[in-house]
This record gives C-alpha cells, structure tokens and sequence, in this order.
C-alpha cells in the first residue's frame, strides 16, 4: 500500500455531482449563471459605494467589506469548479489545493468578522444615534477591516501547516469541486485528532464566537427599538436591519448545515455534502447584492443614477443641462 509522505505530496482528485457525471456540461449552466450575478452583483455594489458620495458611511463600507469578501470567495473556487465541470479538468496538486482551502477558509472567516461587524454598526446606529459618526470613524473602521483579515490570516496557518505534517494513501478522491479541509483531513492515513481538534477550534473562534456576539447584538437592538416611544419610529429603526439579519441567515445556515454533515452524516447519500458545499458557497454571494439593493434604499437610488447617467451619456451624447430635471426625479425617487 503505498503512502505518500511529505517529500512526495499527492495529487487530489475533485469531484462533481456524483452519479451525474454524464451530465456535467449541462449543470455546469446554473453555476457559471450563479458565478457571473454573484461576481457582478458585488462588483457592481463595491463600484456604487465607492464612487457615490451619499454612500462613503461606516454601514456602505462595510457593505463594500462584504463585497470584498464574497467576490473572494467566487473566484476562490471558480477555477476548480468550472474546470471540472468544463473540462473534466479534476487533479489538483497538494500544494494548489492547501491554497484554495487557505483562501475559502480564509474568505469564510472573514465574512462571519464582517457580519459581526455590520451587527457593531447597526447597534451603535439604532442606540446611540448621535455618536456613530464619532466612535465608528474612517480610521477605526479601517482598523476593523484589517483586524478581519488578520485573524482569519493568524488562525489558518497553523491550520495549513498542520496539514503538510500528515501522509496521505489509497484514495485521494475528494467529495467536493474545491478543496475544503474536513474533507481533505479525512484522506489521510495518519493520526489527525490534533487537526481535528484545530479545526473545530477554528470554527468555534470565529464562526461560532461571532455568531454569539450577533445574538447579542440584536437582543441590545431589539431592547433599544422598545425604549422608543413612537411605534413608526420603531418600525423604521428595525427595518434598517432586515438586510443584515437576511445575509445572516444564508450564510450561517449552509455553514453549520455542511458542519454537521461532514462530522456526523457519514451515512447521509453522496449527493447531499455535495449539494450542501455548493449552497454554502454560492448562495451567500449570490443572494447579499440582491437582499441590499431590494431592501437599501439608498443602494437602489445609486444603481438607478448610475445605469441612467451612462444611457444618456451614450444615446445623447454628452450630459446636458436639461438633463437636470430628470436628475432630481432620481434623487427623490422613492421605491416601494
């Protein structure tokens, strides 16, 4: 039985729907259409936020953060996921391979942080309205963004590192399209209990952790929106969090749903991890630009300004004078 040390890394194996191999080509359609609105859907937010003015506030900034995150997360498996599907393209190296999984562990760590972010935000909005523009500054969320990076950053390593210690024989297949490390840890011939327990303690002190101070978050929201006297201004104040409390849900869900079924669905059908990993990765980038721009105001008033500016810039030529009573139309444009 030959076992592969570290002088000589295996090559993994990817794997698509399993039993559906013959119709690759064809589910390959709904996920490059997924891939192509989750990547443009955030660019497109990360462009508004940027170059729209109204929007340079600690709540857009971390919209934008979010953004940052989610287009991560895409391309970090775009490559494997399509190739495979495209091209039946499924080796992929031990060194690649730790790669895509430091930046999807990476990516996902870094979306919980954002969220328990965005969860800091709306609390300091909604109970301290007239501080928030002085303690969430330029400069300290600046410093939140890069706290978010570093420890995604610090608690990964030890985690790839760990990896690299271990042998791996017989089978390299892996059960999903991109590398994930509950799934490559299980290839492994040698004893993994130590990663076993980094990993969990991993998901424990970032995804498990920031999903507590959430809770508690909105437990504080929910008692300061009762403080308020008036029941329209509390309808109002709660309503500016139905968007965060939405990415929440599809992002905690399909990742405690994949948690479990790694762990303990050892007996669950192929497909189920399978389709699991997928939502869990695509639905949340997908699904955070929509939620936004249907339920942020502000969000739609921008892409409606920017699509309309660029139609008459290319049907009238240059911006016209005339053009300007439209243009207050837009800023009082108000959705339903």
């Amino acid at each position: 039985m030959p076992i592969f040390h570290n002088s000589t890394f295996p090559t993994f194996l990817l794997t698509g729907v399993p039993g559906l191999e013959w119709a690759h080509a064809w589910i390959s359609i709904p996920f490059c259409c997924l891939y192509l609105t989750a990547l443009s859907g955030n660019t497109l937010i990360l462009f508004v936020v940027l170059t729209e003015p109204s929007l340079h506030e600690p709540m857009y900034y971390f919209l934008s953060m979010l953004s940052t995150t989610d287009i991560g997360l895409c391309i970090s498996t775009l490559v494997t996921v399509l190739g495979l599907f495209w091209l039946n393209a499924m080796e992929i190296s031990f060194n690649a391979c730790l790669s895509q999984m430091f930046f999807i562990h990476l990516f996902t760590f870094m979306e919980s942080s954002v969220l328990l972010a965005m969860a800091f935000d709306r609390f300091v909005a909604i109970s301290n309205p007239l501080r928030y523009a002085t303690i969430l500054t330029h400069e300290r969320i600046a410093q939140i963004g890069l706290a978010v990076v570093t420890r995604g950053t610090v608690i990964l390593i030890p985690l790839v590192l760990l990896l690299k210690r271990l042998s791996f024989c017989c089978s390299h297949v892996l059960h999903h399209s991109y590398c994930f490390h509950p799934d490559v840890m299980k290839l492994s011939c040698s004893d993994t209990k130590i990663n076993s327990a980094f990993g969990l303690t991993a998901i424990i002190s970032t995804a498990g952790v920031d999903s507590i101070f959430i809770l508690i978050s909105y437990v504080l929201i929910i008692r300061s929106v009762l403080n308020i006297a008036s029941p329209e201004e509390r309808k109002k104040a709660f309503s500016t969090c139905i968007s965060h409390i939405t990415a929440v849900a599809i992002f905690y869900i399909p990742l405690i749903s994949l948690s479990f079924v790694h762990r303990f669905g050892k007996h669950s059908p192929p497909y189920v991890p399978t389709l699991i990993a997928n939502i869990y990765l695509l639905i949340p980038p997908v699904m955070n630009p929509i939620i936004y721009s249907v339920k942020t105001k502000q969000i739609q008033k921008s892409v409606l300004k920017l699509f309309f500016l660029k139609n008459i810039r290319d049907d009238a030529g240059p911006f016209r004078i005339t053009d300007c009573n439209i243009l207050k139309e837009i800023k009082t444009f108000k959705p339903d």
